[in-house]
Formats: structure tokens, C-alpha cells, sequence
């Protein structure tokens, strides 16, 4: 939105005093794609994704409604919805909307929609793409009928060439970007909002960075009909001549107020933020490097350090050049996969097969080594590993919202959760069965480590918001205990809850399961016999925490007792405390507040005297037991 042109801080140590206190931390001395990494993980972790359908509309009351131009400000405005692609800065608009309004597109002005500014078909309609608040706007409906999926860009001015101009004076047209090979429509918003719209495409390719490769893109196949503005990449993302308007629209329009107010309501919200909005050098401070000519060295000694039966990790001495970004890893001479460390996890592999691997080193101008050494190894014919990933809990609780999942990694290995993801099957108009986008996942889950998706909306007394790794709204957290659930890795099932095509509410209606203990892999036909059915809304240890009805002594040994029992200072544990390898102090909440490997090792008790006052839970190894601090 254009106000006053200001300079655009370079560097990454300004931080507006719009982010929270510590939101941005670990960005100092960072710059170009590196820094670019470490903002996408502090926007990533524990963002909100609500309901397109269900949230959307009413979400826009608290972040567009218009307080900026024709005389509206926030004493007398509380329905009419700011729009972009019809507001008139200078002058009365032609029509305006409440959040009520959705739909029409029968003619400008009667109606609006949830615009997708990167358009849904880059991303399949997949969430959290599809309900994204940073860039799912409210637009008017016929001229969001008419952009279609083609870019923003910058339009011809030939009339034979523009396709439609609009009450704003916004426009399509032929592509008019310098050095683009482009040269289908584009969408032209007017100057107001041009800062806008790029600082928003930048998110995008900042929020779903190690997707970006899985979306739509055809730069390659044909230049001259991509009307998707990705090249393919994780780190630079967007076409270098795209690119290059988007950073002069962000430079020639700099952040409002208005933007600064939405980028503040969204994160009260969605629980993140844009980082383009609350420092605007971060553009530049990413994407203006100096590249060179030279390809860098190959890495070395490539070598497994583990095989088993379904994967592989190897390692790798780094390449010496500087301007590394990171590895590109061969098996067989495909690519299958990216890394900017010196070690991987290759899984999903054949049990007694021969595989050969090699890696390449790449830089910030994309420019490739030669092949490391090649490696060739065999995977075993079992383990005792799990294959894959496994659902461990189901949670359909007494409340529409009270639903939850927990997954479990017991692959013998970290896994890449972005080529994951959870597929639900509803039941449409005439009883008829689909499935929706589904709910892709993404980062790593450690191996022997659990994590939970949760609905925002969710109020279980044992678990909160703050303990789930994902917390959406989408279709596959709605389920009511018919409905056919499934984890997928692509498109191939890896466990599933009930059967696909009927009914299932005898089995997931009003319960919580448990996976049994003595089941270790997924599989992808139900079978009620591998859970534990509880009651509905029962939440036990859900992602490891303990609840305050959980049994308070799990250990076969009795031996271990804990004294004095209130506590003041310091309490003793009786027994066998030598061999105990990890304390931990739970508040009735389940949440840990203090933990310490091997306790007893060169002490006899554990000091409770900066813990509050109020009671508690003791675990050691697999012993529990409340006491009381006073």
C-alpha cells in the first residue's frame, strides 16, 4: 500500500516492535538463504490453519475490515471488508462488502470471495496452503472470476491486448514483465497495493519453503505459458525476472499501516507472522546476492553409517566452497532427495535390495558439483524397526472440535514429514463419499518421538494448543467417528482408521483409541483388535504427557518411594535410584517443567525449591508419583 516511500533497511537486526519480544531470535547476522531458512522455521512452528469454509469469512471481521479510506475508521466501521482489487484510494468506491456478502460474480459488485492471491490449483487445494490467512483475501467474486490462476504481473498497455480493466483501474493483460518468457494474462493491481501483493507472493515462498518443489510449476517444459511464478527451488523459489518486479513493488510501495495492523490480527489468529511486513530489508537482506561463476567442489568420503531394512543414512565430507547451499542426493541416478547438512536418512526403501548412491553439492546460483564417490549397499531382509510411520491415538471427543491424532516415528531413524500427510473421506449430497484436499504435514519427527495434530478448537483437560507440533481446522481434524481416516505418504496409504466406502461409527463414534503397545507398524486395512478403547474425551498421556487421572504408579518396582512427601526444599528417592535415568516434574496440566538425565549420579536428592507451590507429578524412567510441594 503506497504512503510515503521510506529507505529500506538492509539489514536483519531490525526488528519492528510490532513482533512479540523473542519472535524473531536466531535471525541476527543472518542474510540471503540462510536467513530465509531460519525465518521459514520460526513461521512455521505451531501456525494455525482454520477452515476455509468454516472460519474464513468470519476471521475476515478481524483482520480486513476497511478503517483506512472513504472515511471509515474503526469508531464507525465494524462490517465493511477492505478489497484490493476494488478499493478506490482517491475517491468513493463503486461498491463495497460486509463479511455476509460472499458469493455473486455475476457482475463487479455483486458479491465477494476468498481470493487465493498464490492461486490453489500451485498447490492442489491442499491445506494449510488452501486456508492461509496471509493470502486468502476477501476480493470481489467476478474479478476473481476472471484472473483466473494467471500471476500478478505487469499488463500491456496495447488495448488490443488487455482482457479486462476494472472500477479501480486495476487490469488483466498480456504480460508486459521485462525478461520474462511469460507472455499469457496477467492480473495488474493498482500502485496502492502493489507492496502488498508482493510482500504476500514473498511469504508464500518463505511459509512453505521444502514444498515448494511438490507444487505446480512448468518454467522448464514451457516458459512462455507458466502462469506459475516458481522455478522449482526451495531457497531462491520464485523466477529471477519475477522476482525482480516483486522486489521493485516491495521497494516503490512500502509497508502501511494497514498492513501492519492485518500482519498483527492474523497472528492473533493463525500464531504467525510476516516477517516481509515486520522488516522490510529481510527482501533484499535474502534475495540481493552477489553469485558467482564457479561450480563448487564435490563432497567426499560418501558412506553409510547405518543400513537396515527400509532405510539408509549416509554421511558425507562437506564441499570447501563457502557459498554452499546444500546436497543433492542420487540413488540409482535418480534424485530423491535435498539436504543443506552433511547427513541423510534415505527411507521407504525394498527390504534384500542393491541401491547405489552419490551426492552432489550446490550453490547459490544453483550451479552443481560433479558426483561424489559412489557408494553401493544392500538393505538387510528384516529389523526391528517400524516400515513406516503409525497413527498411536484417535481421539473423536464429546465436543464437533474435541478431535486429535497422535503419530508416532519408531522408524529406527529422523523423518521428513513434508512428503506426508492425512486424507479423511466425507460424505457429500446424496450420500455420496469424497475426499478432500488433504492436510499436508511438514519438518522432521525424530526417531522414537511422538506428536500430536489437534483442532484449534480442542479442550482437552489433559493436553493444549502449545503441546500439539500441528494444530488446523481442515476437513481431516472435523471427523465425527464415520468417517474413513488415513496417513499417507504421497499418494500410498500407511495407516488407516476404519474401512473406506461405509460407515464406520461402531467402531470411531465417542471413543478414544490406543494403539496397543505390542503393535509396532502401520497398516493400511483396520483392525479394531490392535487398539485400546476408551471413553470419549479420555486423553491419557496424549503425545507422552500425563494426565491427572493417570495411573500414579506404572513401574512393576515398588521399591522406589519418594521423601518427605510435602516437600519443601529438597525430596529423596529410596530404592533403586542408581540405575534411573531421567527425572521429570509435570504440573497436572501434563506439562514438564523440569527434567534432568541421570539424577542420582553424584547426588542423593532433587531440589524442588524454584518450583511454585501447588501438587505434582514425579516421573522417573517409567515410575510416577504425585506429591505435594508447600
Amino acid at each position: 500500500m503506497k504512503k510515503i516511500l521510506l529507505p529500506i533497511i538492509l539489514i536483519s537486526t531490525y526488528i519492528s516492535a510490532q513482533a512479540p519480544a523473542g519472535y524473531y531470535n536466531g535471525t541476527i547476522g543472518l542474510t540471503g538463504y540462510a536467513l530465509k531458512s531460519k525465518l521459514h522455521d520460526i513461521i512455521s512452528e505451531k501456525a494455525i490453519s482454520w477452515h476455509y469454509t468454516t472460519h474464513l469469512p468470519n476471521l475476515y471481521n478481524q483482520t480486513d475490515l476497511d478503517v483506512y479510506y472513504d472515511g471509515h475508521t474503526p469508531a464507525n466501521n465494524t462490517t465493511i471488508l477492505l478489497d484490493i482489487y476494488s478499493e478506490i484510494p482517491d475517491g468513493p468506491d463503486a461498491y463495497e462488502y460486509t463479511s455476509s456478502q460472499l458469493g455473486g460474480g455475476s457482475a463487479e459488485g455483486s458479491g465477494y470471495n476468498r481470493e487465493h492471491m498464490m492461486p490453489q490449483s500451485t498447490f492442489y487445494s491442499d491445506y494449510p496452503m488452501y486456508s492461509d490467512l496471509f493470502y486468502v483475501i476477501p476480493a470481489d467474486a467476478k474479478i476473481n472470476q476472471l484472473r483466473s490462476n494467471y500471476p500478478y504481473g505487469i499488463s500491456s498497455t496495447v488495448p488490443a491486448n488487455i482482457l479486462a480493466t476494472f472500477t479501480n483501474t486495476s487490469k488483466i493483460g498480456k504480460s508486459a514483465i521485462p525478461n520474462l518468457p511469460y507472455t499469457g494474462y496477467v492480473y495488474e493491481p493498482i500502485d496502492e497495493f502493489k507492496g502488498d501483493v508482493a510482500r504476500s507472493i514473498l511469504y508464500f515462498a518463505l511459509r512453505y519453503e521444502g514444498k515448494l518443489g511438490t507444487f505446480k510449476y512448468t518454467a522448464n517444459a514451457n516458459p512462455a505459458s507458466d502462469t506459475n511464478p516458481f522455478d522449482g527451488t526451495e531457497e531462491r523459489a520464485i523466477e529471477p525476472a519475477y522476482l525482480a518486479m516483486l522486489i521493485q513493488w516491495h521497494q516503490q510501495d512500502p509497508v502501511s499501516p494497514r498492513e501492519t495492523n492485518r500482519n498483527n490480527a492474523v497472528y492473533a489468529l493463525q500464531k504467525n507472522r510476516n516477517p516481509f511486513i515486520d522488516n522490510p530489508g529481510w527482501v533484499n537482506a535474502i534475495w540481493s546476492q552477489t553469485l558467482d561463476a564457479i561450480a563448487p567442489q564435490a563432497p567426499s568420503n560418501l558412506t553409510s553409517t547405518q543400513t537396515s531394512a527400509y532405510f539408509t543414512t549416509l554421511s558425507w565430507t562437506p564441499s570447501a566452497d563457502a557459498d554452499v547451499l546444500g546436497y543433492k542426493v542420487y540413488q540409482n541416478g535418480t534424485l530423491v532427495a535435498s539436504t543443506k547438512g552433511t547427513s541423510i536418512s534415505i527411507d521407504h526403501l525394498t527390504p534384500s535390495t542393491t541401491y547405489n548412491y552419490t551426492v552432489k553439492a550446490y550453490d547459490n546460483g544453483y550451479l552443481q558439483s560433479t558426483d561424489s564417490n559412489q557408494i553401493s549397499l544392500t538393505t538387510l531382509a528384516t529389523d526391528n524397526y517400524a516400515k513406516d510411520l503409525f497413527i498411536s491415538k484417535y481421539l473423536e471427543g464429546s465436543t464437533n472440535e474435541n478431535r486429535a491424532l497422535e503419530i508416532t516415528n519408531k522408524t529406527g531413524h529422523p523423518v521428513d514429514l513434508n512428503n506426508y500427510r492425512l486424507s479423511i473421506q466425507l460424505q457429500g449430497q446424496n450420500n455420496s463419499l469424497y475426499f478432500p484436499a488433504p492436510f499436508e504435514m511438514e519438518g522432521t519427527i525424530q526417531n522414537n518421538e511422538t506428536f500430536v495434530v489437534l483442532n484449534p478448537s480442542a479442550t482437552f483437560s489433559c493436553f493444549t494448543k502449545d503441546q500439539a507440533k500441528f494444530i488446523t481446522a481442515a476437513p481431516q481434524m472435523t471427523f465425527y467417528g464415520y468417517n474413513y481416516l488415513e496417513l499417507r505418504y504421497k499418494s500410498t496409504t500407511v495407516d488407516a482408521l476404519g474401512v473406506t466406502g461405509q460407515n464406520n461409527s461402531t467402531a470411531l463414534k465417542d471413543v478414544s483409541l490406543y494403539r496397543k503397545a505390542s503393535v509396532s507398524q502401520p497398516t493400511n486395512t483396520f483392525n479394531i483388535n490392535e487398539w485400546t478403547v476408551y471413553p470419549v474425551d479420555y486423553c491419557q498421556n496424549l503425545g507422552g504427557t500425563l494426565s491427572t487421572s493417570e495411573e500414579l504408579i506404572t513401574s512393576t518396582d515398588k521399591s522406589l518411594k519418594i521423601y518427605p512427601n510435602p516437600v519443601y526444599d529438597n525430596f529423596f528417592v529410596s530404592g533403586d535410584n542408581e540405575k534411573i535415568k531421567t527425572a521429570q516434574i509435570i504440573d497436572l496440566s501434563g506439562k514438564v517443567i523440569y527434567t534432568e538425565k541421570d539424577p542420582f549420579r553424584n547426588k542423593k536428592e532433587i531440589s524442588v525449591q524454584g518450583i511454585p507451590t501447588g501438587t505434582y507429578i514425579l516421573r522417573l524412567d517409567d515410575y510416577s508419583q504425585q506429591f505435594i510441594k508447600k
